[in-house]
């Protein structure tokens, strides 16, 4: 099944405004807004704002189930039962939802007002935009560019742009040690999340998330050869999400809530809906890279593309939650070390094993 999603969303833009409005307004002396509304440039706008809206819905109930999972999860792991509010406790996330809508966003006195606006808007909306480069199946996704990988880590990498200004511009010393403790550690871990993506690279040939999904499907699942790249690609996803054991820019007990202690209200639910989010993109490109996409055996093919796809990447994002409630929090020192000691040299290994397999034919 193929599904263009902007030439169906264009369609159906272009049947609600020029076959519905436009006659509408037409018969009630509006020509002029009649042919306004048929031009190209209104639709084409029309369009993107709609993908948009999707992109963010998605995006949002994406986050509020990862937290369900997450929070089900993590009391399984402490011998307790989780949140219990509603059906097998779905209903705790709009509760806690409805809460942050109503508090009063409230901006410090000292605060820099346009940058401390700006970083919550530059962290949700980069997190919610990767969401439109990572295919689903073979036959659906919004943007299929030639170079997905690159494009999706490229702009994975602007959040801590925006963590650090919001640490800045809030005016607290607490914010500020978050902010720049998150650019640190970003930094460290930056590199060897990207060094191990090259194997998978030079394997595939590929910088297109299709391309790599297809070179799994006729040879084998990355996870095989490039074990090592999966295991530094998990450590580095968890440190760029500031996730336990790696959740120090926040440290809510030696910095009461890190960067985001100045957010308030529905800023800090939206702020912590991105981090949720940015997980549901991780655990994808660790799905697309090294656990075969949508590839599934033979036996269980009546399950859509989507749906198995869906699957994996909920259970990589297990696997970050079972990292949470197993390992503890890490000193600064440390967690610097381990990026720049440990993970760099193993992913440079790993990509001299990846050209020693290609030079071989081994897979």
């Amino acid at each position: 099944m193929y599904i263009d999603i902007w030439q169906f969303l264009g369609g159906l833009v272009h049947w609600l405004l020029v076959d519905i409005i436009g006659p509408i307004l037409g018969w009630i002396g509006f020509h002029g807004l009649e042919s306004w509304l048929g031009s190209p440039g209104v639709l084409n706008f029309v369009t993107i704002l709609l993908v948009a809206l999707i992109v963010f819905t998605v995006g949002m109930l994406v986050a509020i189930t990862h937290i369900w999972q997450e929070r089900k999860t993590l009391g399984r792991l402490m011998d307790r039962r989780g949140t219990q509010v509603g059906p097998i406790g779905l209903f705790q996330n709009f509760a806690d939802g409805l809460k942050v809508l109503v508090k009063e966003a409230i901006i410090p006195d000292a605060a820099d007002p346009l940058v401390y606006n700006a970083a919550p808007v530059i962290i949700i909306g980069v997190s919610l935009f990767m969401f439109v480069t990572i295919p689903y199946s073979q036959g659906f996704y919004v943007a299929n560019p030639q170079m997905s990988v690159l494009l999706t880590l490229a702009i994975f990498s602007l959040v801590p742009f925006g963590v650090l200004i919001g640490g800045w511009a809030s005016n607290n010393k607490y914010t500020l040690i978050g902010g720049l403790r998150a650019a640190a550690q970003i930094i460290a871990y930056e590199i060897p999340l990207l060094l191990s993506v090259i194997g998978v690279i030079i394997l595939a040939g590929s910088l297109n998330f299709m391309d790599i999904v297809a070179y799994q499907q006729s040879h084998v699942w990355m996870v095989v050869p490039m074990i090592l790249g999966f295991v530094v690609f998990i450590i580095s996803m968890n440190a760029e999400l500031e996730r336990v054991p790696f959740d120090l820019p926040e440290a809510e007990a030696e910095l009461v809530e890190g960067w985001m202690t100045e957010f308030g209200g529905m800023k800090f639910g939206l702020i912590m809906m991105s981090e949720y989010a940015r997980g549901f993109v991780g655990a994808s490109i660790a799905t697309l890279l090294f656990l075969g996409g949508w590839d599934m055996p033979s036996f269980l093919q009546f399950i859509p593309d989507e749906l198995w796809f869906l699957a994996k990447v909920f259970a990589v994002f297990g696997l970050f939650i079972w990292i949470r409630g197993a390992m503890p929090r890490v000193r600064t020192d440390q967690i610097l070390a381990i990026g720049w000691k440990r993970l760099l040299p193993l992913a440079a290994i790993n990509i001299f094993i990846a050209i020693i397999f290609k030079t071989l034919g081994w897979f």
